[in-house]
């Protein structure tokens, strides 16, 4: 049997003016600042007018570790968006923006898949309003101003050795990691070490992710600490002058972008930190306007809920003032089976013990979103190639941990292939069952914070951490930092810092390579293992195959 890929399904698509999808949640077209004719931005003035209405209630997506094998947690967020709609329920959803570099690297974007896409597919996941350039051009900027500063004359006796704020691209590009800038001579400045990171890893993303309004964002982007004196003073953005230029730069890209779904449902689309490198969450501000306007809210946190949820939990939440009402953790047959031992080419034919022996992965993931107090539905995201046995093989292990699982088809039947798994949610939601608390206070010692994600999260024995990283923490914390949560940086494919050990792994240890004081988002990243704030690309990238056809359309996007 044949399907159609998702570019064929989003191209036939019946798409609304996008003044008429504004209408749905009350936002009148003298509030939206269109694009085109299916995308606009939500306009600051409407945001602030609705702050005195009663949230509704957030409903988070995440998953399992990702495999090969596919989860698909952006196309369960939007399908249980179109779900909760289908029922009856005023729903809308929060999704991020597409990074280039995965794009043409190898993840592919981030619209969604089959029926449960959000649209207009092509244009999310290339350069949509511009969010993600206008972020890139305001982190370099500030790059561009402390070289400045530096070489006329270094007021603020800036000690070169210690320039910590590193340039962005919004690209996969391993040459540009660790470089060295300046050369040529007296009339290009003094040459230093320095590198790039992907654009996702940004402060300045997570600052716009973070930020309430643009007064809260030029006050963050003040905060960033770009560099160090002599004497170890900080020296920051505001310092160095640019926190007014890069205001104006990001005015626009501050404000929400909304579109739609493939059944015409609301979907705010608005920021893109990368949650193996950054905190993983779409926007605050999306997020609190889209509680505003909306009885549900369904969003999603990248990766795995080791990443993802926990960083939703522990930093978007607690920095927002928001609670999830209710997890929904996606898994997939194909993917317990991989956890299971299964390689990839072998996962067409059944195999119940596979199933069974991979279940551990997810059994973790809903212990831990079980520890910050709030229910978990798990979402049997339906392939083909499942078998009766094997899903319910599935839901008799969720059992077993004290949840439900439900299996939903959306990806082949939109909102009629997950009613189940919307009516459970709004049932839990409407329960008010929760009872969220993040994992640890905000008191706890930076290295006990590290300690307690990596223990209670990854179950791992130890963290280790040389004493130049316990220093640097110790004196974070007495220039009044200690009270920030952490940001682990780490694989996105195991709960240990090794991407091929998958299942429910112990036993294991957490290293930590560098640590990262994000004083304008308010946490502190630790980078751990092998992993990278600027990826390569892989041996045959997407963008090998990516072309326009001979009628001026995409292929090879997907």
């Amino acid at each position: 049997m044949s399907f159609k890929t998702d570019i064929e399904i989003a191209r036939e698509a019946n798409k609304k003016p996008i003044q008429e999808v504004g209408a749905k949640l009350g936002i009148s077209s003298d509030d939206l600042l269109p694009y085109g004719h299916d995308k606009a931005k939500v306009s600051q003035q409407f945001i602030n007018s609705v702050q005195d209405r009663p949230d509704g209630k957030l409903i988070l997506v995440t998953a399992i570790n990702p495999t090969p094998a596919g989860e698909g947690k952006t196309t369960t967020t939007v399908g249980l968006g179109d779900g909760l709609n289908a029922i009856g329920r005023n729903a809308a959803i929060c999704i991020r923006e597409a990074s280039l570099g995965p794009c043409f690297g190898m993840k592919g974007g981030a619209a969604g898949g089959g029926y449960a896409q959000v649209v207009p597919m092509e244009e999310m996941n290339l350069h949509f309003t511009g969010d993600f350039h206008a972020i890139t051009s305001a982190h370099n900027l500030l790059s561009a101003m402390i070289d400045n500063h530096i070489y006329w004359g270094n007021k603020l006796e800036i000690d070169e050795r210690r320039v910590v704020w590193r340039r962005v691209m919004d690209m996969n590009d391993r040459a540009l990691r660790d470089i060295v800038t300046s050369l040529g001579g007296v009339a290009n400045g003094f040459p230093r070490q320095t590198g790039f990171d992907i654009t996702v890893a940004s402060e300045v993303m997570a600052i716009l992710c973070l930020a309430r309004d643009l007064t809260d964002l030029q006050r963050r982007l003040g905060d960033i600490i770009v560099a160090y004196t002599r004497a170890r003073e900080p020296i920051t953005c505001r310092d160095i002058k640019a926190d007014g230029a890069m205001t104006v730069l990001l005015k626009d890209a501050m404000q929400p972008n909304l579109v739609q779904t493939l059944e015409n449902n609301p979907a705010f689309v608005h920021g893109g930190p990368f949650a193996n490198i950054a905190h993983g969450c779409n926007s605050v501000i999306a997020t609190t306007t889209a509680l505003k306007l909306a009885d549900y809210v369904v969003t999603e946190a990248g990766f795995g809920a080791d990443l993802g949820a926990e960083k939703f939990m522990n930093i978007k939440c607690r920095k927002a003032g928001i609670a999830p009402s209710a997890v929904v953790v996606v898994a997939t047959v194909r993917a317990m089976k991989m956890n299971g031992g299964v390689a990839k080419a072998d996962l067409g034919p059944e195999n119940v013990q596979a199933v069974q022996a991979g279940c551990p992965n997810l059994g973790r993931h809903i212990e831990n979103v079980k520890s910050f107090g709030v229910p978990v539905v798990v979402a049997i995201n339906h392939f083909v190639s499942d078998t009766d046995a094997e899903v319910a093989a599935v839901k008799e292990y969720v059992a077993s941990m004290g949840a439900e699982a439900i299996l939903c088809k959306h990806w082949a039947k939109g909102s009629e292939g997950v009613i189940d798994l919307a009516t459970r949610v709004a049932e839990i939601a409407d329960a008010d069952m929760a009872n969220f608390a993040p994992l640890y206070p905000d008191e706890m010692s930076l290295f006990q914070k590290i300690e307690t994600v990596a223990k209670r999260i990854y179950r791992a024995d130890e963290v280790l951490a040389d004493a130049k990283i316990r220093k640097q923490l110790k004196e974070w914390e007495e220039a009044g930092y200690g009270n920030l949560p952490v940001c682990m940086a780490k694989t996105q494919y195991s709960f240990t810092t090794d991407p091929n050990r998958r299942g429910a792994p112990t036993g294991h240890s957490v290293p930590i390579r560098e640590v990262r004081l994000s004083a304008g988002a308010g946490f502190v990243v630790v980078i751990c293992g092998e992993i990278m704030t600027m990826p390569g690309l892989p041996s045959v990238p997407a963008s090998e195959t990516i072309r326009l056809n001979s009628e001026g359309q995409i292929e090879g996007l997907f």
